[in-house]
């Protein structure tokens, strides 16, 4: 074959996988220390040098290892929808147990040679009732919603 090759349009669907494995570990990771409160995956899913940016929780791996070990098992997180470009993830959530009400989060994560390296999050307490515009402020269901590719 002889020739230049000439991209007309582009492809249908990025080639880059990053997302989907940085949200399947995302999702192991959640579930792993806040429904099966698994101190043991710290060691498995984040990097050895891991920063955390909630300012209540100490630094690294062996402070997140603890906080598993010591958690109340009332403490549950639901997962919802995730989004996820490059190296980063956002997962919407509610975890109950954590505070006195229920709270919504969203966790941001960078990853890192497929490990949690970099973690931020943002909680609200939730409100029980639909919120002023008609609608929850989290639903189980909405990470399972079909989304146009």
């Amino acid at each position: 074959m002889e020739g230049a090759i000439t991209v007309t349009r582009p492809a249908l669907q990025a080639s880059d996988a990053r997302p989907r494995r940085n949200k399947a570990l995302v999702l192991e990771a959640m579930t792993s220390l806040f429904q099966a409160h698994d101190a043991s995956a710290v060691d498995r899913l984040y990097a050895a040098d891991y920063i955390q940016h909630n300012p209540d929780i100490p630094q690294g791996r062996d402070a997140l290892r603890a906080l598993v070990a010591g958690m109340s098992k009332d403490v549950h997180y639901e997962p919802g929808m995730m989004v996820a470009e490059g190296d980063l993830v956002a997962i919407h959530g509610r975890i109950r147990g954590w505070a006195e009400a229920p709270q919504v989060v969203v966790d941001l994560f960078r990853i890192e040679d497929g490990r949690l390296a970099e973690h931020w999050d943002v909680l609200q307490d939730e409100v029980p009732v639909r919120t002023a515009g008609g609608v929850a402020m989290f639903d189980p269901r909405e990470g399972q919603r079909s989304v146009p590719r």
